[in-house]
């Protein structure tokens, strides 16, 4: 084995879905010799998407992480899911990353999908590059797909090589640094030719341009242009070096991962030019911290897994840290865990059944300040099947929320129905697979219900009496309430008037609580707010009066009398801020209308060039598949956030349809 050239380093792999990331995964390993056989995504064979989760959908629905070494330097390699629904795993993996690769199609009109990693990367200044894959395809344009990738990011897109086409087809590439040509060979190394005459024009024009850009943020390099001084290759790849490292440019390369064509190149780059380990720390500002949890796995009967980075000293079997003392070392290999004793600087690693660290936990030190999960955007109703035991089911997804945390569960008071959110309907249909293939749960999914609420338009008195008489002492309430609505967001106010003792002291908060009791379900079938009951007489009775007789009696009245109050249904109504890309803001206008939303008005999305954002005002009601609409309209990169705002009167078809439902 070639000895180790540097610290154990991670690269990332994320990008659109079906940009090809899991296939090149695999021809990344099977150019370090890590297998001897490239996995088929279609077959499922490969290294990564190894979950019957992945595998019945064909895509991959968490990070695969894989180790490697090539031409004597480790690596971990960390697949993404390409799923705009489960971007979280990228992020994750993103905050111990020291450089990226964002693999994309070699189409201009899919770009517009990319924007959103790229935006993530230049918002944490994590170095990447770009492999434009699956080149092998007729009418893919490099260029082009270039100028088209460039509008959506901070830092200047630089080619580090041109194709080379014969009858059209890409066959091979030429080294912008070194100004070689290689030919492509399926499954096998490029083979070095002579410089083709016909691209000599176009290889200087866009060495030109490399050395350009590379001069903005070198003077040396600068002053050696303007004086027609042609830099050493050992100059440019330093330069190319450095600037990776600072995130200032993003170098762009392209092949095709099926045929294992521009595979090596993209390994090169990344050997002798990715940051090592002490400059990503340095970067993200680690002080001391011995290692970083970035995902949390319960991995059947291994248990709790925590994948972690490691900064600084090294791991070891049985070391104590405030989460716990790791009881198991593991080297990850897609699905697999080699145990291990001992992790060096730069390594990623499971640690075993460490239960009080958490995702984006320092473990002896502070680490990366970890960013916040994703907001949610799609809710589906949890339930038991049958009488099961509905501990075990809060448990278990307890369990997938800290795997990923941009799954959030919350229990509706206003409708008692658990509710999980996630990132889209595939999101939380991948989570519902887990709990019922990981964790044997018999559960089913709906739609969760709207809080409405309702209150009155009108004031009315009502006395009402609660007398029952069995033998023995009887039951004697005697109550006249006076009952007037308040504003919107008021909630409920409780008074006494009552002069001379007409009902004991005692016996008023009673009456209280069953006005309180009777509000949780109106005359229509909804919790009653917004509105004042005042105690303004009554009788008592020496004997059979007591708390339950008034409790009853204040019941009856509010029963007898809300229907005469003019009941009126409320929904709920959020604030929800859309954000899409400028040519779609029409497009979002309109889904926006026809759920009978406000608009509020539009303005330019902060640091987000060609972005709009639209705020409005959205019943709840119509929310629920919001985003799927949303996505469909935008190429899939559409997304809001939202707030609640304020209860609004619903009257009307709307109102009759929701009353008629909720009695059904």
């Amino acid at each position: 084995m070639t000895k180790s050239k540097s610290t154990p380093r991670c690269a990332v792999l994320v990008g659109p879905y079906l940009s090809g990331k899991t296939t090149l995964l695999e021809s990344l390993l099977v150019c370090a010799k890590t297998v001897r056989r490239k996995g088929n995504v279609r077959d499922g064979t490969t290294v990564g998407d190894g979950t019957p989760e992945a595998r019945a959908r064909h895509m991959s629905t968490e990070l695969n992480v894989a180790h490697c070494e090539y031409l004597g330097d480790p690596w971990t390699l960390i697949d993404c899911p390409g799923s705009v629904e489960l971007l979280q795993e990228s992020l994750n993996a993103l905050m111990v990353a020291d450089a990226c690769v964002v693999v994309c199609e070699a189409d201009p009109s899919k770009a517009l999908t990319v924007g959103p990693v790229l935006r993530l990367l230049d918002h944490h200044d994590v170095p990447h590059v770009v492999f434009i894959n699956k080149m092998d395809q007729d009418g893919g344009s490099v260029k082009a797909t270039l100028d088209a990738l460039q509008e959506h990011s901070r830092h200047p897109l630089v080619l580090r090589e041109i194709p080379i086409r014969v009858d059209g087809h890409v066959t091979g590439h030429v080294d912008l640094v070194s100004e070689r040509a290689f030919k492509w060979r399926n499954h096998d190394a490029s083979e070095l030719i002579e410089l083709p005459d016909e691209v000599i024009e176009r290889e200087l024009g866009a060495r030109e341009e490399l050395l350009e850009t590379l001069a903005d943020f070198d003077d040396t390099l600068l002053e050696e242009l303007l004086e027609n001084v042609n830099p050493s290759s050992e100059e440019v790849y330093e330069n190319l070096k450095r600037d990776l490292a600072h995130d200032d440019i993003v170098p762009v390369f392209f092949g095709s991962a099926e045929h294992d064509n521009g595979i090596r190149r993209l390994w090169k780059a990344l050997r002798h030019e990715s940051p090592e380990p002490s400059v990503t720390a340095k970067r993200l500002g680690i002080n001391g911290a011995t290692a970083q949890v970035f995902k949390t796995l319960h991995a059947g009967h291994m248990g709790k897994l925590s994948l972690a980075r490691v900064w600084a000293g090294g791991l070891k079997d049985g070391q104590e840290f405030a989460q716990g003392r790791i009881s198991g070392l593991f080297q990850v290999q897609g699905q697999k865990f080699n145990k291990v004793r001992s992790a060096a600087v730069g390594e990623v690693v499971a640690l075993g059944r460490l239960e009080n660290a958490n995702t984006g936990d320092a473990m002896g030190g502070d680490g990366v300040n970890w960013p916040e999960a994703l907001s949610p955007l799609y809710s589906m109703a949890i339930e038991m099947n049958g009488n099961a035991d509905e501990v075990r089911l809060t448990g278990a997804i307890h369990k997938l929320c800290e795997e990923d945390p941009s799954l959030t569960l919350e229990h509706e008071q206003g409708t008692g129905e658990l509710v999980l959110w996630g990132q889209g309907e595939m999101h939380l249909r991948i989570a519902m697979d887990r709990l019922i293939g990981r964790h044997n749960l018999d559960v089913s999914a709906k739609r969760p219900q709207v809080p409405y609420k309702e209150t009155i338009r009108k004031s009315a008195t009502h006395r009402a009496r609660h007398k029952k008489q069995s033998g023995g002492h009887g039951e004697y309430g005697d109550v006249e309430i006076a009952i007037k609505p308040l504003a919107r967001g008021e909630g409920f106010l409780f008074d006494q008037a009552v002069h001379g003792g007409a009902v004991p002291r005692q016996y008023i908060p009673a009456v209280e609580a069953g006005v309180k009791e009777y509000m949780s379900r109106g005359p229509l079938g909804f919790p009653v707010v917004d509105l004042q009951v005042t105690l303004t007489d009554g009788h008592h009775h020496n004997v059979d009066s007591s708390d339950f007789a008034f409790k009853k009696a204040a019941q009856l009245a509010m029963r007898e009398a809300m229907p005469d109050c003019q009941p009126v249904l409320l929904e709920p109504i959020c604030k929800v801020r859309v954000s899409v890309p400028n040519m779609y803001t029409s497009n979002a206008q309109r889904i926006i209308s026809s759920r009978r939303g406000q608009i509020l008005g539009f303005q330019p999305r902060d640091n987000w060039h060609g972005w709009d954002e639209v705020t409005a005002h959205l019943p709840v009601s119509e929310m629920h598949d919001l985003i799927i609409d949303l996505r469909s309209q935008t190429l899939g990169v559409g997304t809001f956030d939202f707030c609640y705002d304020h209860l609004q009167e619903l009257t009307g078809k709307h109102a009759d349809l929701v009353v008629s439902s909720h009695s059904a």
